[in-house]
Parts: structure tokens; C-alpha cells; sequence
């Protein structure tokens, strides 16, 4: 018996031992596509979260160049996007990258735009290098730039492209699609006039409500998301150096801190959070788990995560996740610089619905031993 087996031999957990006069009743009840609780109870009903992720990373040398090679093959207004999406080994079949969490990378090139339209699933993208690229979330154009992080909440009309004189863009996007499936709640709409017509200055949004500390005085902002539309990667790494100058840090993520609605204190958006996380030189965090899925992207430095007992090597632009209820641990290995993780995952809806639960590695020092490497 495993331990497992032997949890379930308990007052309170189905133990029925099925016989010939069982099995007939079960076979009576399907007919009238019903069935007994007790012999798919212990199945769903685990001890513990069962994470149907694999941990998988996802290395730029390997994919720059495919990424780059869909610009010769399929344009903007066909495709509607053009992304390479990053498909999780155990989640193929809803097209995930983690959990109920989709990502992918967008690239395009100067002078190139693609459709306005909306969804019902909410989106983020971390722009991972070029110049000249922009969006335009609900009339707000933006400008975007190297590790800038932005927002395009659910059922906003949003389009991105780059500007004549920029240079070819790629970014990570990131959607709760395979979520809002599995609620059956998606809708999906293309604006009727192709592209947003807006005479809004340019970075309204960041210029009006991104200065730490002070918000307009007079503005009104009545939407259920951030008015903030664009974090800058300046302001960002800024904020987590002198963060860093004055705390210890947290011993399972570092230097952390989570990017959120200026108005509220919130989230930016309703179902997906963001943090930024600095590593300092040499600094090699505790293993820890939690309810909730995460999507990292290496902003800075080079080093690795303990996933599960394997060994994950990453340096910039490299991008890898951690399932639900999985040990994880990270390690900046340069000795004279620091580190940088950008990171978007689900932990709004478990702290909506309390979910949300922590545990730290209660073994080794909280370490976990290395057994493999990916």
C-alpha cells in the first residue's frame, strides 16, 4: 500500500471494497447518468492540490529566431496576432502555458499594426526588446519600450502595433483564456472600424497616473481597472533597488514587489496579478509552494530555479513557470550583480475566492535536493 493508499483507510475518506452486488448498482445508476460518490470521492477531492502543469521553461536562444521567422510567413491583419504561444507538455488541450494561465510571444515589425478588437479574458504583455511599438487600450495610446509592462484589461478595446521609423518588437503576452473557457464565459469582438480613433495625448495614462505618491486631484476614474495602464521598466527596477536599500527581503522571493492600481491599491486587473522581484548578487532564496500558478520572465541577470527538485538554468529573456503546489527556489548566480524576475500569475482569483495558502520547505534548511536538470 502507499501512503497515499494508506491516508485514504480512514474514518472520513471513502473505503468502500466493492463486490458483484456493487458493481450491478453501479451499472444501474449510470444508466441514469448518475453514480455512487464514494468511488470517485478520494479523486476529487485530494488531500492536497494536484497541479496539472508540468514546470517548463521556455529558453530564448531556442525560440528567438522561430518567433522572429513567422514575419515572412503570416501578416498581422490575417493572423490577427501574430504570436508563437508557449504550450505547457500537460496542458495541450486547452492551449495553456500554466495552469488556466495562456502566454505567448508577439513580434512585429515597423510600420505594422494589427486590428483593434476585445475579449472577455483579461491580458498583459512584458516587452522584451525594440523600439517604436505602441498600444492603444480604450482610446489610451502608449508607447512601449524595453521590459515596460502593460495592461489590457477584459472587455477593453486594445490594439498594438510599430511605429514607421521603430525598429522590429517582440513581446510576451499573457492571457486567463484557457480560464474564461472553462467558465464559459469568453466573448470575443472586432471593432467596427478596424482601429481605434483617439485624440488623447500619447501616455495620458502613465503620465497622469504613474508618479509614486501623488494621483490627480481631480480626475475621475470609474472603470473596475487600473487607470495605470503602462509600468515603466525605469520606474520598476528604480523602485526595487531602493526598496531593496532599506529591507532584508523575503526569504522565499527576494527583494518583491507587486505592481498594482494607484486608486485602489488592488490588483491592476481582476484575475491576473504582476511582481517584480530583484534577486541581490549571490542570493539564493528558501523553497516555498502556494495555491496559484506563475509565470516568470527573466528581466535581468542569469541564474536558476529549483522546480520540483529540478534544476532550471535561466538568464534574460528566458521565460519558465511554476504549477500550483510545486517547491520552488531561486538562485542569482552572479556574485557582483543582481537579478531580476518579472513575473504574472492567477493569485487574484484565489484570494478572491480564499484559496490562496502557503507552505514553506520544511526540510534541508529549506532546500530542496537537486535530482534532475532540465
Amino acid at each position: 500500500m502507499t501512503a497515499k493508499d494508506n491516508r485514504d483507510d480512514m474514518l472520513g475518506r471513502a473505503r468502500v471494497k466493492d463486490n458483484a452486488a456493487l458493481e450491478a448498482y453501479y451499472e444501474e445508476l449510470a444508466g441514469f447518468e448518475t453514480g455512487a460518490l464514494w468511488t470517485v470521492a478520494n479523486d476529487i477531492e485530494p488531500w492536497e492540490p494536484k497541479p496539472k502543469s508540468a514546470p517548463t521553461i521556455w529558453r530564448s536562444r531556442d525560440l528567438r529566431d522561430k518567433v522572429l521567422a513567422s514575419l515572412d510567413l503570416v501578416r498581422p491583419e490575417d493572423a490577427g496576432r501574430r504570436v508563437v504561444f508557449l504550450r505547457n507538455p500537460m496542458r495541450k488541450d486547452v492551449s495553456a502555458c500554466c495552469g488556466w494561465l495562456f502566454s505567448g510571444i508577439q513580434v512585429m515589425r515597423p510600420g505594422e499594426s494589427a486590428p483593434a478588437h476585445n475579449h472577455a479574458a483579461s491580458a498583459l504583455r512584458f516587452i522584451m526588446e525594440g523600439a517604436g511599438a505602441y498600444t492603444v487600450v480604450d482610446g489610451h495610446r502608449m508607447t512601449l519600450g524595453a521590459k515596460d509592462f502593460v495592461i489590457t484589461p477584459n472587455g477593453t478595446w486594445h490594439e498594438h502595433g510599430v511605429l514607421e521609423d521603430g525598429e522590429t518588437s517582440m513581446w510576451q503576452d499573457g492571457l486567463d483564456i484557457p480560464l474564461t473557457n472553462a467558465l464559459e464565459a469568453n466573448f470575443y469582438e472586432v471593432h467596427p472600424d478596424d482601429y481605434q480613433n483617439s485624440n488623447l495625448p500619447m501616455d495620458d495614462s502613465p503620465a497622469a497616473w504613474g508618479t509614486p505618491g501623488l494621483l490627480p486631484a481631480r480626475e475621475k476614474w470609474g472603470a473596475f481597472y487600473s487607470p495605470l495602464m503602462k509600468y515603466s521598466w525605469d520606474k520598476s527596477y528604480q523602485g526595487l533597488l531602493d526598496f531593496a536599500r532599506v529591507t532584508d527581503g523575503d526569504p522565499y522571493d527576494g527583494v518583491i514587489m507587486r505592481f498594482v492600481n494607484p486608486q485602489t491599491g488592488g490588483d491592476p486587473m481582476a484575475t491576473m496579478g504582476a511582481q517584480m522581484q530583484l534577486l541581490r548578487e549571490g542570493e539564493h532564496t528558501k523553497a516555498h509552494r502556494h495555491t496559484g500558478n506563475v509565470i516568470y520572465h527573466v528581466a535581468k541577470g542569469k541564474g536558476y530555479s529549483v522546480i520540483g527538485g529540478t534544476r532550471y538554468d535561466w538568464e534574460e529573456k528566458d521565460i519558465f513557470c511554476v504549477p500550483a503546489w510545486t517547491w520552488h527556489e531561486h538562485c542569482n548566480l552572479a556574485e557582483k550583480d543582481d537579478a531580476v524576475l518579472f513575473q504574472f500569475n492567477d493569485f487574484p482569483v484565489m484570494e478572491k475566492l480564499k484559496f490562496y495558502r502557503e507552505q514553506a520547505y520544511p526540510e534541508n534548511g529549506g532546500h530542496q535536493d537537486v535530482t534532475a536538470q532540465a
